[in-house]
């Protein structure tokens, strides 16, 4: 029987278990430091908190970080691969992810969502229902494309950065490192790191 941890016991990781379970998984526990107040997500169990899955990644095949904040995402997922976690990479079967796409380990792919021929995708990525991202976009890790988020051919979005839902990204645009692009915004200019942009065409509003 495979075995499948996940820490984040959130609607997000609700969504990361599912996959997973369509994905094979046969046996999926989550960790959440809201234990014990807190024992069950959807109808898994939360079998322990962050520092217990630390010390049992060896009786896991696979582990995965299902904390939408990039940042923590990514110190949490630092942590476990320090541990001697398997990260896995979880692709919903009605993702369409191209054999000429790289992911990076501990990236979830939801339903519905298309990754195009020789994309570069980043450690610790969510690429949510059914966001696109079409050919030769290079996405830095633990970064977040939201549902319905469109990222046109060659875009490149660096680590840690957001964009939201239902958010459009022009051709051979560049966005930085830990930047948020608002819910519905249509980039047509590059991004500097650390802004949030907004509107059509998108415009940063602040650091």
């Amino acid at each position: 029987m495979n075995r499948l941890a996940i820490l984040g016991a959130s609607g997000h990781g609700k969504v990361v278990a599912d996959a997973a379970a369509l994905c094979g998984w046969e046996h999926i526990d989550f960790f959440d430091d809201g234990l014990p107040e807190r024992k069950v997500c959807g109808v898994w169990s939360i079998v322990g908190d962050s520092a217990q899955l630390l010390a049992a990644v060896d009786t896991y095949d696979g582990v995965i970080v299902a904390i939408g904040n990039n940042a923590i995402r990514r110190a949490k997922q630092q942590q476990l691969v320090q541990a001697g976690a398997v990260m896995a990479t979880i692709i919903h079967p009605a993702a369409v992810v191209s054999k000429h796409a790289h992911l990076g380990a501990g990236s979830v792919v939801f339903a519905t969502a298309v990754i195009n021929p020789f994309c570069e995708i980043g450690d610790g990525a969510i690429l949510n229902t059914g966001c696109s991202v079409d050919h030769d976009c290079s996405l830095g890790a633990f970064v977040h494309v939201s549902p319905g988020a469109r990222l046109a051919g060659q875009v490149q979005v660096g680590d840690e950065s957001w964009v939201g839902i239902g958010a459009s990204v022009r051709q051979l645009t560049c966005i930085g490192a830990r930047v948020t692009v608002g819910a519905g915004a249509v980039v047509v200019s590059a991004v500097a790191n650390d802004l949030t942009v907004v509107g059509v065409p998108a415009r940063a509003i602040g650091k």
